[in-house]
């Protein structure tokens, strides 16, 4: 099958959905030609990897201030601004010459387009192809309903800036996401909460079958434990993207309402820190010596396999949490809170310590650094959780009948 990806930002091992997918498509033997926006050098150095998976990569270069003016211009639209935000013409532009070019054995067969951010470049292809029998396809992968998200932040997030603009954008949202329901031939996401959200914003049209939950993977030639290796004693890890608002609150809680728990029974437990672009905030609580922040690391996984625990206790979030897969795949015992693991199938307290406020995820993780029986039960279990439901070649192959059913619907 020949597949034309359209991706807001430029794929990799952090946004590890577009990456994952691409990779896996072309393993089952499909072509991939992406269409993508590149924000910095590193977006370059990133599709210097991908081209061993595409066809072809197409991608236009969208500064951080060409953004700022795409948003400036929608605030007295009803548009949202996420809709806008990765918003260039040329692109869109690209992308229906490449569709119109391509006919015989090596044309097109669909169009997935991912995220809100996307949505409109397969707005503006459906807009310019005409009638659906004479055009191809469009999926649209809106990953996590957006809305959802921003309801949780305007309460939750820790930012004031945060908080005020999902105030701003929430209504638009909720409008706007329910109305592309309706607009794409099929639609994806990765939990059923996100499922769900979206049908009660489509307000119930008929568009249930078209809405398929397909959850993220884990790569798990990639995550594994490491068997030869030792766990240091009393260490905890948190990871994530650290610019994120809702691991920033996540860090945030955890140092401030949590650790403070655990300290006071071990005072000697280290807390790591792990991940990209750590705000001010952040990088302020490696003045205690129990705290190390790393800012961004090559590789997750030797942090993973070291911890004693892994701890993903987000206060707010929405579709399926990587990090608490990827630390599960590395057999490391994950506590979490329950918002981290909401759209996961799992055995509580056995795959995976769960706890409902700070202190039942201080209880939790307490129980874990006390027992070494116990983090190996949990470490195992949670290792073979992932390996029955989030292998990402099985989930690739779930997509690709996605696309065969979307076809055989024209």
């Amino acid at each position: 099958m020949n597949i034309l990806f359209v991706i807001p930002y430029v794929p990799n091992k952090i946004r590890v959905r577009p990456y994952s997918w691409i990779r896996y498509l072309s393993k089952l033997g499909h072509h991939v030609t992406l269409f993508t926006v590149c924000t910095n050098q590193d977006d370059h150095q990133a599709l210097q990897d991908l081209q061993q998976y595409c066809e072809h990569i197409h991608q236009v270069d969208l500064p951080a201030w060409r953004s700022l003016v795409n948003c400036l211009l929608a605030l007295p639209t009803r548009q949202p601004l996420q809709a806008v935000y990765s918003w260039d013409a040329s692109l869109a532009e690209k992308l229906y010459a490449s569709a119109s070019q391509n006919s015989g054995q090596d044309s097109f067969d669909i169009v997935h387009v991912e995220h809100l951010r996307g949505a409109r470049y397969g707005l503006d292809f459906i807009a310019r192809s005409g009638e659906r029998k004479s055009r191809l396809p469009v999926i649209w992968d809106s990953v996590d309903s957006i809305s959802l998200l921003f309801r949780q932040a305007m309460v939750q997030s820790k930012s004031l800036f945060n908080r005020g603009v999902t105030r701003f954008e929430l209504g638009r949202t909720e409008a706007y996401e329910g109305w592309l329901v309706d607009q794409f031939d099929n639609i994806l996401v990765t939990s059923r909460h996100d499922k769900q959200a979206l049908l009660e914003l489509a307000d119930g049209n008929g568009s249930e079958e078209r809405i398929n939950v397909l959850p993220n993977g884990v790569d798990l030639e990639y995550f594994t434990p490491d068997l030869a290796g030792e766990r240091q004693d009393k260490m905890i890890v948190l990871s994530g993207k650290m610019s994120y608002h809702a691991n920033i609150t996540m860090v945030v809680d955890f140092i401030e309402n949590i650790m403070p728990q655990v300290w006071v029974k071990q005072p000697d437990v280290k807390v790591w820190i792990v991940g990209k672009d750590p705000p001010t905030k952040l990088q302020a609580f490696a003045g205690d010596a129990n705290i190390y922040v790393t800012g961004t690391v090559d590789d997750i996984r030797p942090y993973l396999r070291k911890a004693t625990v892994s701890a993903s206790p987000i206060p707010y979030g929405v579709g399926i949490q990587n990090k608490v897969l990827e630390a599960m795949a590395c057999g490391t015992p994950v506590v979490a809170s329950e918002q981290a693991v909401s759209a996961l199938d799992i055995q509580v307290d056995h795959e995976v310590m769960v706890g409902s406020n700070p202190g039942e995820i201080a209880e939790k993780t307490l129980e874990l650094l006390g027992s070494p029986e116990k983090r190996a039960e949990v470490g195992s279990a949670g290792r073979k959780y992932v390996e029955r439901n989030h292998d990402w070649s099985v989930v690739t192959e779930k997509l690709a009948q996605v696309y065969e059913q979307t076809l055989t619907q024209l």
